[in-house]
């Protein structure tokens, strides 16, 4: 609920605190005593989009402070937490705007964003008119507004899970046809691909085996004569004979060489064993060198393929096997594509027949519901003395979405057998702020919290009908704070509480002002509302007549 707006240096406006209180809150005034005014600054405080130039001229910067009383569970608790502002009982609401056009808002004494305002607005306070395009006459907001009448958030909660659902499995078939189309363009490629890779079966590390067994081979052709000269030369026919021979004949003298001898004879056998491991040492060398030339043919070549195809795939000759291994599953889901196809396209399927069950059951509740609206407004429209009008909530088929396939649209006959159109189309500006009444008395009872503001909605009525409006109003008010302009004395007598909004000029300038009014100037204003200027003893009569009811 609204209870306080202070403005200070806005438009005509130099200082003005109002305090509302709950019920029915009249403002009225003769045309052009800025009660438009009061309206601009609420707007502009709560971030809607309005009047450019809204300083007082004269004035460096313009102000307006809105305090809201929120109660247990209100909305705009929800976007305060969202935005991470404090959660209080009482929101206030502050905003600057400099001479140059410069605006900062303030909430709870945190600087905030518009949007971030206009988030808060949409919880605090609904505007409506004849002519505005914020509420009900937005046909863009009709299937809101019946789907609040109706209750059914489960039941739009199952579609969106649905369509989220849905969407989740024609991106995935999607993907995969897409996969499947680059994977054929392919084929060839990858059949031929993985052959060569299953025909060569190159082994991690085989590079370098194979280069370290090439290279090794490679040696040994060059170093084999020497190693082969060697041998001759540790063998009997060369070392190993020789100090055979020099053995028999020292141990043929030993005998007659007193001992002198014996230590040669020692060391020589000890040479002789040395010289036997060498010569060992030596024939298994020549038995390592010694390989077929066919095989050093067969190492190179399936060295050279191996580099050859590691070259050909952009890869390390030991990470061929990785690449083996992907173009097999790329190979694999090209040849699993028609299965996995069809399974994805069953899912679709299945999520669409998802789709439409819960669509289906949105959809029948939404017409339900549209037939208690249409039943509602016939009842409410009798009192505001439009009996003969009809109102109808049209639902045809829409484009699918998240909300349902349902378009939604409030369409009226001002009179029997008149062909009916769009509420914004068909009534005139009498009959339209009468519908719209109507309209907000039926779908008041879906929303919590909010200060509903009627800008001279009974505009065009008079008499008995403007009677019938105010006392809608008056209903109205009494489940929610209802905040009027307007030039009807039946509507205002009905008001709880009254303000006059009057001009007064003072040095020259001229300044609007906003005076609550006493039970004696409630008489007088509502006695200039039925008379004029010139108010007289009878006009206060009947004025006093309508205060009393």
């Amino acid at each position: 609920m609204l209870t306080a707006l202070d403005i200070r240096d806005m438009l005509i406006i130099d200082r003005l605190e109002l305090r509302f209180e709950a019920g029915l809150n009249v403002l009225t005034g003769e045309t052009g005593a800025g009660k438009s005014i009061l309206l601009d600054a609420l707007g502009f405080v709560l971030g809607w989009r309005g009047r450019a130039e809204l300083v007082r001229p004269g004035a460096a910067d313009g102000e307006v402070t809105a305090v809201f009383a929120l109660g247990p569970g209100h909305p705009a608790r929800t976007v305060l937490d969202a935005a991470g502002l404090p959660v209080e009982d009482e929101l206030i609401l502050r905003r600057l705007n400099t001479a140059e056009g410069r605006k900062t808002a303030w909430v709870n004494d945190r600087r905030v964003s518009g949007e971030t305002l206009r988030a808060l607005s949409d919880t605090l306070v609904e505007l409506h008119g004849q002519h505005d395009d914020r509420g009900l006459l937005n046909p863009r907001g009709h299937r809101a507004l019946l789907d609040a009448f109706a209750g059914v958030g489960a039941e739009r909660a199952a579609v969106r899970s649905a369509w989220r659902a849905l969407g989740t499995a024609r991106q995935r078939l999607a993907e995969a046809e897409a996969e499947v189309d680059a994977l054929r363009a392919e084929e060839d490629f990858l059949r031929h691909a993985v052959e060569e890779f299953d025909a060569l079966s190159p082994q991690p590390g085989e590079d370098a085996a194979l280069d370290t067994r090439r290279r090794l081979m490679q040696g040994a052709a060059r170093i084999r004569d020497d190693v082969a000269k060697a041998h001759a030369a540790l063998g009997p026919q060369g070392a190993e004979g020789m100090m055979g021979d020099a053995a028999r004949w020292l141990q043929g003298a030993a005998d007659r060489a007193e001992g002198a001898l014996d230590a040669a004879i020692e060391a020589l056998g000890r040479a002789v064993g040395e010289l036997g491991e060498a010569a060992e040492g030596v024939e298994r060398a020549m038995a390592a060198l010694d390989f077929d030339p066919r095989e050093l043919e067969a190492v190179e070549e399936r060295l050279f393929a191996i580099r050859a195809l590691a070259r050909k795939h952009d890869v390390q000759p030991d990470d061929l096997g990785a690449a083996h291994d992907a173009l097999r599953s790329r190979l694999g889901a090209l040849d699993r594509g028609a299965d996995d196809l069809r399974a994805l396209g069953d899912e679709v399927g299945a999520a669409e027949a998802a789709y439409g069950a819960a669509n289906a059951a949105l959809s029948a509740a939404r017409r339900s519901a549209a037939d208690r609206l249409d039943r509602a407004m016939a009842a409410e429209l009798a009192p505001l003395k439009m009996d003969r009008a009809a109102f109808r909530v049209a639902i045809a088929p829409g484009e699918p979405g998240p909300e349902g396939a349902d378009t939604v649209q409030f369409v009226v006959a001002t009179n029997p057998g008149a062909p009916e159109g769009p509420l914004n189309k068909i009534a005139s500006g009498g009959e339209l702020s009468r519908f719209l009444l109507a309209l907000k008395v039926c779908l008041t009872a879906t929303e919590t919290g909010k200060s509903l503001i009627f800008d001279e909605i009974d505009r065009g009525v008079g008499g008995a009908t403007a009677d019938a409006v105010g006392r809608r109003l008056a209903t109205l008010a009494e489940g929610a704070q209802v905040l009027v302009v307007t030039h009807s004395p039946q509507v205002a007598a009905l008001g709880r509480h009254h303000w006059r909004v009057e001009k007064e000029v003072s040095a020259g300038t001229t300044l609007s002002r906003v005076v609550p009014l006493d039970a004696p100037a409630r008489i007088d204003e509502i006695a200039r509302m039925l008379s004029g200027e010139a108010v007289t003893d009878e006009a206060r009569g009947a004025a006093r007549a309508l205060l009393t009811g």
